[in-house]
């Protein structure tokens, strides 16, 4: 009796895999830190020149580094010094660093009228400031007149005091995860050995000079195409036809 061989169609896709739906979420987050800069001998610092600054010690938030920059004779040439410039600069590599800025020129009164320059009031207005790169700044050239400045309560003791807020702007987005399993190195040739060691599932056996072993015959037949005929193609139905 002849043998018909049939093909069994691959399935096909289901629906759910052929149209499906995916999201993703758009996160965004602000990572905020302070700095406390206070200036002492500001009337030694004046005459330094125009666009001479007194930086800050450098300090860390949203993973990158900032300074405070004072110019006691202002940044630029044009307002002849009589103004005094405050900015915050980006002291690290970067680029295109999304952040909100606030300076505060400390009222040392005890009055706490404090001057406060701030970016984070209008967010919904112009969203967050960019800094292109290493050494960008944020703040103002016309910070305070210098005259108005040196008769104010922000000034004592020959001491200023400046706090400086960052908030750096982060996005990530969110999906669906996917895992990876990793895959062992192959030990085929152990673990073969191993079943033939232990003989567990062992289904034929030879005997050769009065010694027998066990063997299995899917091992042998991947192995042997002699093996392969014996028991599983027409010579095993030779066999069983005798």
């Amino acid at each position: 009796m002849g043998r018909v061989l049939r093909e069994t169609p691959n399935p096909p896709l289901s629906s759910s895999a052929e149209g499906a739906t995916t999201s993703s979420t758009s996160v965004m987050k602000t990572l905020n830190g302070s700095h406390h800069f206070k200036i002492t001998g500001y009337s030694q610092s004046k005459g330094t020149g125009v666009g001479k600054y007194i930086a800050s010690d450098m300090f860390m938030v949203g993973g990158y580094l900032w300074a405070v920059y004072f110019y006691p004779d202002g940044k630029s040439p044009e307002d002849n010094a009589a103004y005094v410039s405050l900015f915050i600069a980006l002291a690290s590599e970067g680029t295109d660093v999304r952040a909100l800025f606030e300076l505060t020129l400390l009222d040392q009164s005890g009055k706490e009228r404090h001057k406060v320059h701030s970016h984070f009031g209008r967010t919904l207005e112009s969203g967050p400031y960019t800094l292109k790169y290493r050494g960008s700044m944020w703040g103002y050239k016309r910070f305070f007149r210098r005259t108005l400045l040196e008769q104010s309560d922000y000034l004592k003791n020959d001491c200023l005091s400046v706090h400086c807020s960052v908030g750096v702007v982060k996005s990530h987005t969110e999906g669906p995860k996917f895992y990876s399993i990793a895959v062992p190195p192959s030990r085929i040739g152990h673990h073969f050995g191993q079943l033939l060691k232990t003989g567990k599932g062992t289904d034929v056996s030879f005997e050769v000079d009065g010694e027998v072993f066990y063997a299995h015959k899917l091992v042998l037949a991947a192995r042997s195409p002699v093996f392969r005929a014996q028991l599983f193609g027409p010579m095993k139905e030779q066999k069983q036809s005798r």
